[in-house]
């Protein structure tokens, strides 16, 4: 069984589109972040994360997601690249079922790990790797606001008590 409702996950995803997109919107405000390739970096892996558990959850290959390397992007053009996922992702929490999160996904890449490890690894839910795109976004995230302030930008605040406290707004469509 899923310690995650479908209503709690949809909750936390749309914390996750509206705080990336503050964080997008600091760091195109900041022309000196604009030029940290580090920053660049944790935004791709963020939305290569992203669109690969996506990928899984819809049955879809992996692959065309995983290709994509950072230096094929500039910031605009990685932003347009990842922003479908928000809404292919509130799409597929508006359908998925009780049953379907409380199922194992196999994680390709955990074969990896478990290589690396020497031992086996547990399958998780799919609800429990929901969740863990939204905690791994939010770990990057931080990163990501951590260069922003160093390269003289301004991080926005976007916890999810301060998300709760603006009236949980949408980002705007893009």
């Amino acid at each position: 069984m899923s310690t995650f409702t479908r209503e709690s996950l949809q909750d936390l995803m749309a914390h996750v589109a509206w705080a990336d997109d503050q964080v997008w919107n600091a760091v195109l405000a900041a022309p000196r972040a604009q030029e940290d390739g580090g920053i660049r970096d944790y935004l791709h892996h963020i939305h290569m994360v992203q669109g690969l558990f996506l990928a899984l959850w819809t049955g879809r290959s992996p692959e065309p997601v995983a290709v994509r390397q950072p230096s094929e992007f500039s910031l605009a053009e990685l932003r347009v690249w990842a922003a479908p996922f928000y809404a292919e992702a509130a799409a597929f929490l508006d359908t998925v079922t009780p049953e379907r999160l409380a199922e194992p996904l196999v994680v390709p890449w955990a074969a990896r790990l478990e290589a690396k490890m020497g031992h086996s690894l547990r399958a998780p839910t799919v609800g429990e790797t929901v969740f863990q795109v939204v905690n791994h976004t939010t770990h990057h995230r931080a990163q990501v606001s951590t260069r922003l302030r160093a390269a003289g930008g301004e991080p926005p605040l976007v916890d999810y008590i301060a998300w709760v406290w603006f009236g949980r707004p949408a980002p705007p469509a893009t």
